[in-house]
């Protein structure tokens, strides 16, 4: 990832689905304070996304759109209770960043299937290039 904007951006995409259930659970704050630690983004502008919403940037890289949407998927799991809002918003958030709705069916229902929710970094890109032939 490139710019300290597009992580911000990127964590406040994450902040705004967390919530899209009604409620923040504090497995989701975790899980969101993880990855803003990943991203070396303070916790004092971690904690301010959540008071304001920033104007998200186009992810050009499509590695990178493809992590976006696996940490979207493991957020969405991270709770255990997975609401049919959660899923409605992943699909449009991966459809909005540009990826292919096949691949996103096969890897949320891989996540369904795994005890645990984690898929191999190689199952993921698989399931993304597999659309592309």
């Amino acid at each position: 990832m490139s710019t300290r904007e597009d992580k911000i951006s990127l964590l406040s995409e994450m902040i705004a689905f967390a919530i899209v259930d009604g409620e923040l659970h504090d497995y989701e704050y975790d899980f969101l304070l993880l990855v803003s630690t990943e991203l070396q983004i303070e916790k004092e502008t971690f904690l301010d996304l959540f008071r304001k919403r920033d104007e998200l940037t186009v992810i050009k890289d499509e590695f990178t759109r493809i992590l976006h949407f696996y940490r979207l998927a493991l957020l969405m799991h991270v709770d255990e209770v997975l609401h049919e809002n959660e899923i409605i918003a992943i699909k449009e958030i991966g459809i909005k960043m540009g990826l292919n709705p096949a691949a996103m069916k096969k890897i949320l229902q891989i996540m369904k299937e795994s005890p645990n929710q984690i898929i191999e970094p190689q199952i993921l890109i698989t399931a993304f290039q597999e659309q592309l032939n």
